[in-house]
């Protein structure tokens, strides 16, 4: 939640609770966290006038950052490690709440904000009815009923199961008998088998677990009875594993299922080796044993190795190349035979005996069978529609069931044909991991280095032949089968998205070897395609001019051949021509995203000077030129903690607001440098907030509210989403282009007021839950603010935010101020030209504060639309030492 809560004014009584208003904020609580603050201020300047194109900034920029696999995700969830897990956590639940980066599922980004920790989910659980139904009762019905029975019911089982029962209802034909009857064995299970089960489902890895660290979990109370059942071998039907109507083969998954299975697996029948078993110890337990083995280590992976080693030494005389002389030969052979017969047999009993040593240590283990892990994450892909589910995924949802909330009215609809077969879906699989691999190689493990981009370029050339045909196969159903815009989002679940994404990989690398030619071609046939990964072709434009406009000529020169100078001006006119041509072609393409303009029409201009084109034929910019953000000083008091950097706490500065309203008891507020400058533009005569953002997402949603909730297929899924799947993909504004357009030519004519009102009027009173949308602005001041835009330049904002809403959300400058044309100083009349007020968004910057690219980007959005930008630097005056 933004900063937006009111101070009182001086002209309020004391006693007056005001109402939220502009130019005030609330500093005891925030949701989100602002942009990381990069580059310097006087970048932006440099940024217009020197050219990064050399340094793939514009190929490597993931706007459309995938929902399936983030870039900085280090365990994909469909790429387990088989091998033995490590148990150095001693608390026998503490995996379950590790801090670790959670990156939100479509489905989860549409739902509302809700609290999820034990509290609420205890809470949660007390609110439900405790009687006993008759018969069986599903996971569905007890979510409609709100009833559950501490110790037969959980959210996490429900949840589960809600997931299996979805995507079972329509989407059977994905599964195999095989895999049908595991389910079917599934919901044989007791209670707390099941809960046990998905417990330790939700840790997403392969690790074994000592049972004596999971009696703790309260709905269990026969511990042994559960994991018994889960290590139960049980039989399956016996069929084919790939169904009859699926025509093209396809490589099955490694982990396939024989005739019998079992849920989880015991470290008796599975543990083999000490190398596995030592993994199994913590730190302190592997000290203990090394000292008693005599072997010596300075952390755990040297410990394992050194102790493995000791293990796999041959104790006899042969271990060091010693054997009994004898002049008898048969002797001879016999005593070397028998040696070697007994070293192997004292080898093995001392490997038997350490692993005894080290199982007898742990105790008993259980770890989740991989055949039937793997099968359940391919459950909740398709139920979630990504990899990147969580444990807060699978409650969350539950939780939106229960609020009470208001949710906007459209039509549900969920999706069966997402993918159309198993062989679709299991090439989608396979696609997201071969995704992975590529980012691992690019990001996981630092630069890349030549080696690394050669390594990216042959994996996409393994899968050149397929991308071209799964290009062809979306095309045709594009043409034929898709009726409402649809395909756009659904294109993203087949493995032709992965393998674009990974194209878009290889046209970077190929560059980066100087395969200039290759990357040409390359980065020609992903333009040539309108389907995958639109967010991209504006990067894609700009890099093929570059090349175009550099390298291509000389490529054609033959090898054999000294070329004249002229015959080389003409090589490089001819190119600069078609590179011309490239920005011509973008800049009318409708799918190139506003952002990249800029960019396209500075090279445009060169180009045109370069082949000296006369000046009544080049092409004009002046319209959307961009102005150089004002720059403005403040200066103020700072306050510095006694114990400031003696440990890695917040970089966000302190300062006095000598300007603003005292606190209760007469002081001076403690604010951060923001506040501290609305409060000097308040002064004034400016109103404004301190959003980063919230402010324009909330106009966004009341100018877009019924487009974004208009019908569209298989976009809304569940009746308690806040907004369409597709809104953070670039499937969003493809998928609604017409009526978007319009509605952004009825915002240049000045209708954003009428619209403001009737979502007012329709909504406010019952807070209807839609993405963005801060009911505690008041309405008053967004109709203010949006009087004082310039139409033009309002619908330019929204165009950005609505071609990538995911990716602009961060970056916006911190403060969005404005004052009517009464209030504004004469100057400013005459340049606001029509009696209308002024908007000026500020960026705040502090000592050492430097701009984001996200921030450097809406600068020129704003300052291409027209709108007042301004670089604040707030400067301590004085610096105070507080407690």
């Amino acid at each position: 939640m933004d900063r937006f809560v009111k101070r009182t004014r001086p002209s309020q009584t004391a006693n007056t609770r005001p109402a939220l208003a502009a130019g005030w904020t609330n500093t005891k609580k925030r949701l989100e966290t602002p942009p990381t603050k990069k580059r310097r201020i006087d970048q932006v300047k440099q940024k217009d006038e020197t050219e990064d194109d050399d340094s793939f900034t514009a190929l490597n920029n993931d706007e459309d950052e995938d929902s399936f696999l983030s870039a900085q995700s280090r365990d994909s969830p469909l790429i387990r490690d088989a091998k033995t897990g490590s148990l150095d956590v001693e608390d026998g639940d503490a995996t379950d709440n590790v801090p670790a980066a959670h990156h939100h599922t479509a489905l989860e980004d549409s739902l509302p904000e809700v609290k999820v920790d034990d509290d609420i989910i205890e809470e949660y659980e007390k609110l439900k009815s405790s009687q006993v139904e008759d018969g069986e009762v599903s996971a569905e019905t007890r979510l409609q009923t709100r009833k559950w029975v501490r110790g037969q019911s959980s959210i996490y089982v429900d949840a589960f199961n809600l997931a299996l029962d979805t995507v079972l209802q329509d989407e059977a034909h994905l599964f195999d008998e095989k895999e049908n009857c595991v389910f079917e064995n599934w919901r044989a299970l007791s209670y707390e088998a099941q809960y046990l089960y998905v417990r330790l489902f939700l840790r997403k890895t392969a690790s074994w677990h000592r049972l004596e660290r999971l009696k703790h979990y309260p709905d269990i109370s026969d511990i042994e009875k559960a994991i018994e059942s889960l290590l139960e071998s049980r039989e399956l039907s016996k069929g084919d594993f790939v169904k009859k109507s699926d025509k093209e083969s396809m490589e099955e998954p490694e982990h396939l299922f024989t005739d019998t299975f079992a849920f989880a697996d015991d470290s008796a029948s599975h543990i083999k080796t000490v190398e596995q078993a030592a993994h199994l110890l913590s730190l302190d337990e592997l000290k203990a044993l090394a000292k008693d083995a005599k072997v010596q280590g300075k952390n755990k992976p040297d410990l394992i190795k050194a102790f493995c080693r000791m293990c796999s030494q041959q104790s006899s005389l042969m271990s060091v190349g010693l054997r009994r002389s004898s002049t008898n030969a048969s002797m001879n052979s016999l005593d070397s035979t028998s040696e070697e017969a007994n070293s192997e047999k004292q080898d093995t009993n001392r490997k038997a005996h350490f692993l005894d040593k080290i199982l007898a240590i742990t105790g008993p283990l259980v770890r989740l069978s991989e055949s039937v892990f793997k099968l359940f994450e391919r459950v909740h892909l398709v139920f979630y529609r990504s990899t990147e589910w969580t444990e807060k995924s699978l409650t969350t949802i539950i939780l939106a069931k229960i609020s009470r909330r208001n949710f906007p009215e459209y039509v549900v609809c969920r999706s069966s044909n997402i993918f159309p077969s198993r062989r679709h879906l299991l090439e989608f699989e396979n696609s997201m991991r071969l995704q992975f691999e590529v980012d691992t190689i690019l990001e996981f493990n630092g630069p890349p280095g030549a080696e690394g981009n050669r390594k990216v370029v042959e994996k996409f050339e393994s899968i050149a032949p397929r991308w071209r045909e799964l290009l062809t196969e979306a095309q045709k159903m594009e043409d034929t089968e898709y009726e409402f815009g649809e395909g756009g989002y659904l294109r993203r679940f087949s493995a032709g998205h992965a393998y674009t994404r990974i194209a878009h990989k290889a046209a970077e690398g190929l560059g980066r070897l100087h395969r200039y030619q290759d990357e040409y071609d390359l980065l020609t046939e992903l333009l040539s395609q309108q389907l995958f990964h639109l967010a991209r072709r504006g990067a894609w434009y700009k890099r093929k001019a570059l090349v175009e406009e550099r390298y291509m000529w000389e490529l054609e020169q033959p090898p054999t051949t000294a070329l004249s100078e002229a015959q080389k001006n003409l090589q490089k006119k001819r190119w600069r021509q078609i590179a011309l041509s490239t920005c011509e072609t973008a800049l009318q393409d409708p799918n190139c995203h506003l952002i990249h303009h800029y960019d396209l029409q500075k090279r445009l201009i060169r180009l045109e000077k370069q082949l000296n084109i006369p000046r009544r034929q080049q092409h004009n910019f002046d319209h959307a030129r961009l102005r150089d953000p004002e720059e403005h000083t403040i200066e103020g008091i700072q306050l510095v903690r006694e114990d400031a950097g003696r440990g890695q706490g917040s970089t966000k500065t302190i300062w006095l607001d000598e300007l603003g309203d005292p606190d209760e008891e007469g002081n001076l507020m403690h604010v951060s440098v923001e506040e501290m400058c609305l409060s000097f533009y308040r002064t004034q005569g400016w109103k404004g907030y301190h959003s980063e953002g919230g402010i324009l997402r909330t106009l966004f949603a009341y100018l877009f509210c019924d487009i974004l909730f208009l019908f569209v297929p298989n976009v809304f899924e569940t009746a308690y989403q806040t907004c369409p799947l597709d809104l953070h993909t670039d499937a969003f504004y493809p998928a609604r282009a017409s009526e978007i357009n319009h509605r952004l030519v009825e915002i240049s004519n000045g209708g954003a007021s009428n619209l403001i009102r009737q979502v007012n009027e329709q909504h406010r009173e019952r807070r209807t839950c839609i993405v963005g949308l801060n009911w505690d602005y008041e309405v008053e001041d967004l109709l203010e603010l949006v009087s004082c835009f310039e139409g033009e330049a309002l619908a330019a904002i929204c165009k950005v935010i609505a071609q990538d809403y995911k990716a602009r959300g961060g970056g916006v400058p911190d403060l969005i101020l404005w004052r009517t044309a009464k209030e504004s100083s004469g100057d400013r009349k005459e340049q606001s030209g029509n009696g209308k007020g002024e908007v000026m968004f500020v960026e705040v910057k502090s000592a050492n504060d430097r701009l984001s690219d996200t921030q450097r980007l809406w600068i020129h959005v704003l300052s291409a639309a027209g709108v007042r930008v301004v670089l604040c630097n707030a400067v301590a005056k004085e610096v105070k030492t507080i407690d």
